[in-house]
């Protein structure tokens, strides 16, 4: 597979690198004044970068056919965060758009952008990564149903380019969906190993968006597991177990990259939905090992589905009692690329309760066949109901990769 989102970048953003960005994107940026030799001296040179030495895995190229941080390896730390676009200028979300690749591209590189030059203007880089690796961070974009067109209305000239199965999930038994926490113009998804590096991602792009978007919402997770193991949830089973059975490029073709009839900027892109599932810890803690084993239909320490041994041992729902979450997802006969992170937000001053619960995350290349019929029977259906409730929600078609030079979205704002 061409471009793979998991090869290395070895070098930091070089003199001949930026200025083949800023040529093709423009400059964006406000790095305190004109002219090459302080754009020079507004970016981390690439020998620098090699000097202080990034280990070789440690930066992970945003660039190639498809983005990083779909097939990417979990990270230890994600953020993801919506953003609804509020100028009606298309010119300006162009100009955002190149603002965020630039950064996108120095600081997946492991370099910032330098303080500047006039102690009068606020430094061009926030600057809580000066020194720190790029901590194989990966930065995921998408663009919501509204991006296209919201209220009848083409809000950019772009309605005619919305992807096939680009819509809001449909409303689902059970769940209490807030609409604060759900949907959104633009959804970046923010990942790596140090959580400074992560959320310096994060808060820079809320810091370039001043003028042309606001932050919607904003989500933070978390998931830990040993290498070459399946990481657990917070109910502590195995989370992603079936993506092995489509661990190949032709698997990824079937279940995750875009069909041919999609729009052209789709090509080597997915769909990504968005669930955040509260967890019933207080409730799940005091349940039997055997109960909640029968909830999910695998042994809860080797994650092997009931009958079997192995983890990755074929299942057998017969085995499994009907109502278990294993036994319903495999009626669907569908499969889904899963990404989650766990989450924990505050606790309930009411309940004493904490909320946490899952950031369900999951890549298809066709959601009304493979998510929706799925969702609608584990939510009508699913014993782990019981102890679970989905409170937001959001779909996001995230394009192919980008090609060194090009910016986000300029395949979509652009003819």
């Amino acid at each position: 597979m061409s471009g793979s989102p998991n090869q290395p970048k070895n070098e930091g953003l070089s003199r001949r690198d930026f200025l083949k960005l800023t040529t093709s994107v423009g400059l964006g940026l406000a790095i305190g004044a004109t002219g090459m030799a302080t754009i020079e001296k507004a970016i981390a040179p690439a020998s620098t970068a090699a000097a202080d030495s990034t280990p070789e895995d440690d930066a992970i190229s945003m660039y190639g056919e498809h983005q990083a941080g779909i097939l990417t390896p979990q990270q230890t730390y994600m953020y993801l965060a919506s953003f609804r676009i509020t100028t009606t200028n298309k010119a300006d979300v162009i100009r955002l758009f190149k603002d965020w690749t630039k950064f996108s591209d120095l600081s997946t590189s492991g370099g910032t952008m330098k303080t500047g030059d006039n102690p009068l203007l606020p430094p061009s880089d926030t600057g809580e990564t000066v020194d720190l690796s790029a901590s194989r961070l990966t930065i995921t974009h998408g663009f919501g149903p509204t991006f296209f067109s919201q209220d009848g209305k083409d809000r950019f000239g772009i309605a005619s380019k919305k992807p096939l199965y680009l819509k809001d999930i449909p409303r689902m038994p059970r769940e209490n969906l807030d609409p604060s926490m759900s949907g959104g113009d633009v959804c970046i998804q923010v990942c790596a190993e140090d959580q400074q590096v992560a959320f310096h991602a994060v808060r820079n792009f809320i810091r370039l968006a001043t003028g042309y978007a606001t932050v919607n919402w904003l989500q933070e997770g978390f998931i830990s597991g040993k290498a070459g193991t399946t990481p657990r949830n917070l109910f502590g089973f195995k989370d992603g177990t079936a993506n092995k059975l489509h661990d190949n490029a032709e698997g990824y073709d079937k279940v995750v990259w875009a069909d041919r009839d999609e729009p052209a900027w789709m090509k080597g892109g997915s769909y990504m939905a968005y669930r955040k599932v509260r967890m019933l810890l207080e409730v799940w803690d005091r349940s039997s090992l055997s109960d909640q084993e029968a909830t999910f239909g695998r042994y809860k320490e080797s994650g092997a589905g009931f009958g079997k041994k192995g983890e990755f041992d074929t299942v057998d729902p017969s085995q499994m009692p009907v109502s278990s979450h294993v036994a319903i997802a495999k009626q669907s006969k569908q499969l889904i690329h899963r990404r989650g992170y766990s989450y924990t937000d505050a606790v309930d001053p009411r309940t004493g309760n904490v909320n946490a619960g899952l950031l369900f995350i999951g890549f298809t290349r066709n959601p009304d066949e493979q998510l929706i019929p799925m969702l609608k029977l584990m939510q009508s259906q699913d014993k782990l109901n019981e102890y679970t409730s989905h409170i937001a929600s959001g779909m996001f078609a995230c394009p192919g990769g980008l090609k060194e030079g090009q910016y986000m979205g300029q395949s979509i704002l652009e003819s």
